[in-house]
This record gives C-alpha cells, sequence and structure tokens, in this order.
C-alpha cells in the first residue's frame, strides 16, 4: 500500500469536506476548491480526518492512490492557509509596477511587459523588485509564478532574470582571456 495513500488527512477547524457526484469539494475560512475525484479509490471521513482508499490493487489505481491523497490536502491547506510563492527581479534597471490585477515589468526589452493574473490569484510588490503571488491553488500558484519567471529566466553568467526568492543560481564562468 501506498505510503503517502493511507496517512490520514486533518481537517482545520473550520474546514469541510465533502464528496458529490465524482468531484471533492473543500470549504473553509479562504474559500473553495473542487476537483474530480478519481474513480477507483474511496473517500472515508471520519470527523476530522480523511482517508483515501483504494477499491483494487490495479497498478494504475496504485499509482493514483498517493496522487490523490497529496490533491486533497493540498486542497484543504489551500482553503484554511493558503499558498504564497516569492520571485526576485535581478539585473540594473530590471524592476515590476502593480496595479490590481495586473503587473508592469521592465526587463530590459525594448517595451515592458504586462502581465495580467489569472481569477484566483492575488498579486503584490515588497519592493519594485520583489514579486509575491499568492492564491488558494497550489497549482494555480505555482503555474503563475513559473509563467512569470519565463519573462525573463535568470541566465548562466550574470545570473539577470526573475528568480524564485529560494533558488541558488550557480554562476558560470565566462571565457577565459590568454
Amino acid at each position: 500500500m501506498s505510503r503517502i495513500g493511507k496517512k490520514p488527512i486533518i481537517l482545520p477547524q473550520g474546514t469541510k469536506l465533502e464528496l458529490k457526484e465524482g468531484e471533492v469539494l473543500v470549504t473553509g475560512p479562504k474559500g473553495s476548491l473542487k476537483r474530480p475525484f478519481l474513480k477507483g479509490l474511496d473517500l472515508n471521513i471520519d470527523g476530522s480526518s480523511v482517508t483515501v482508499t483504494r477499491t483494487s490493487d490495479e497498478k494504475t489505481i496504485r499509482g493514483y492512490h498517493g496522487l490523490m491523497r497529496t490533491l486533497i490536502a493540498n486542497m484543504v491547506d489551500g482553503v484554511s492557509k493558503g499558498f504564497e510563492k516569492k520571485l526576485e527581479i535581478v539585473g540594473i534597471g530590471y524592476r515590476a509596477e502593480f496595479q490590481p490585477g495586473t503587473f508592469t515589468f521592465f526587463l530590459g526589452y525594448s517595451h515592458p511587459i504586462v502581465f495580467n493574473l489569472p481569477e484566483g490569484i492575488v498579486g503584490g510588490l515588497e519592493k519594485q523588485t520583489q514579486v509575491s503571488i499568492q492564491g488558494i491553488d497550489k497549482e494555480l500558484v505555482g503555474q503563475t509564478a513559473a509563467k512569470i519567471r519565463a519573462l525573463r529566466k535568470p541566465d548562466a553568467y550574470k545570473n539577470k532574470g526573475i528568480k524564485y526568492a529560494d533558488e541558488v543560481l550557480k554562476k558560470k564562468a565566462g571565457k577565459s582571456g590568454k
């Protein structure tokens, strides 16, 4: 049996989890999320403890057991605490501006880049070079942060660009002269 799949999910105070018509609905203080529940798995709700069990030992169902449990646990964490990704902009003249719902990035190109945030994501600037992305859906927060980072990935020689705040970059040595 999957080690991750058999771990129980503990529901925090004020969080509800329901299984309706093949979909898991999680509601909490920060909002609600729903996701399709995979066939071949069962959801057992006992008060504030939830476990995911499988109905058979088919290879695909075994593979999805731990995945489904982790997805539900992430939904529970999202509606109770939320998720956040921080990005840093490195480079002379590189900066960002923020109006509600949109970022404008100045990344050394001939034009500014306007980035509209998807629904369910809240952004902000701590400084002109520190961007923060917050939301209740872990998948959407990570995807949005990855799209912003892809606007100007850090280069290998000067490390200029947009990087995650906890990312460690290795600088390559340039050409050696004779």
